[in-house]
């Protein structure tokens, strides 16, 4: 029996470490998201949901704001951080659709764009020596600006949650939609860079 021994990646696209203060935060964070979330959904107790969806929220900016401030941006965790996101996306949003049945069009637009398009989108990164999807400006700044800048991030969630919340389930549909658009777009233009 033969094996074959695969040299490590160059430095530059090393993965990082796992002990930073940043991938603590995203663990705890979302270990409180889910732990809160699951007790919403399990009681059906939607009080408990927005505390689940709040801790999420700020510890994932938290996480961000923390690897960019401590220079700690490391592929590992930007992989760390996007698993997270979508566990704690998927199980709030499935909370939300057993609170709130009428939002279940939008959640799923919603999730197929968010659980599956723009997390292989969010991954793509790893192609490229870059650390974090923050700085796909370096490979194409329309992708980047449409999916990671501030503005983007923002418009590609608060839109949908936003409609949503002020019960603008239509509204919520229509920008899911339009997120949805933008992320097939997005991917189709990533694939092209990769080919």
């Amino acid at each position: 029996m033969t094996t074959t021994t695969l040299a490590p990646l160059p430095a530059a696209t090393r993965l990082g470490r796992v002990d930073t203060i940043p991938n603590l935060v995203t663990l705890v964070r979302t270990a409180l998201a889910v732990a809160i979330g699951a007790y919403g959904v399990a009681a059906g107790e939607p009080s408990a949901l927005l505390v689940a969806y709040a801790a999420y929220w700020v510890g994932d900016l938290a996480d961000g704001w923390l690897a960019r401030r401590l220079d700690q941006e490391t592929r590992l965790g930007a992989v760390l951080d996007i698993v997270c996101d979508r566990a704690c996306t998927v199980l709030l949003c499935a909370g939300l659709v057993a609170h709130t049945p009428a939002v279940a069009p939008v959640a799923v637009v919603f999730l197929l764009s968010f659980a599956v398009l723009d997390t292989m989108l969010s991954l793509a990164f790893l192609c490229w020596p870059i650390d974090t999807p923050n700085h796909f400006w370096r490979v194409d700044r329309r992708v980047y600006e449409l999916n990671w800048s501030p503005l983007g991030k923002a418009v590609n969630t608060a839109g949908v949650i936003g409609a949503v919340a002020v019960g603008a389930h239509a509204v919520a549909l229509l920008v899911a939609l339009a997120v949805l658009a933008v992320k097939v777009w997005s991917a189709a233009r990533v694939l092209r860079l990769l080919s």
